[in-house]
């Protein structure tokens, strides 16, 4: 068994997975970065799964809401900050921030969206006002990044 276990090993080291070309990187990434629910979810299981997205080499570093507070008023917004700063540093590292930049943003704006709405009335109106805000920061702020 020993020796069956050690020829697997020698085989998987001999023949290493494909390397993920570029244009296959950026097809993920542009799924994992859309405005839409579908995206959201796929994300959050890459996200949850980030050792099976390896040959990507995608960066999943974040520093969450960057200055701004990741629970305003005890609304979480850490991740969707988490997935913003995803399309960011990811279409940064790759020098195609700008032409992806707008909808990153849209992405963000979608995600708060959604952490909004399991509010009611009041809270929901007082989420959705500073989920436009924090939109509204990265829009302004986030060029420089």
């Amino acid at each position: 068994m020993v020796g069956s276990s050690l020829a697997a090993l020698a085989l998987i080291t001999a023949f290493p997975a494909p390397a993920v070309t570029l244009q296959q990187k950026l097809t993920a990434l542009s799924a994992l970065t859309q405005p839409t629910a579908r995206s959201a979810a796929a994300w959050r299981a890459a996200w949850q799964d980030r050792s099976s997205w390896a040959p990507y080499a995608f960066d999943w570093s974040t520093d969450l809401c960057s200055g701004s507070p990741d629970k305003p008023l005890g609304f979480d917004f850490s991740l969707p900050c988490v997935r913003h700063d995803f399309g960011y540093r990811n279409y940064k590292a790759m020098g195609r921030l700008p032409a992806h930049r707008e909808r990153v943003d849209q992405a963000f704006l979608f995600d708060l969206g959604r952490v909004c709405a399991a509010y009611a009335e009041i809270r929901k109106t007082a989420c959705d006002r500073l989920a436009r805000s924090y939109y509204q920061a990265v829009r302004r702020l986030g060029a420089v990044y």
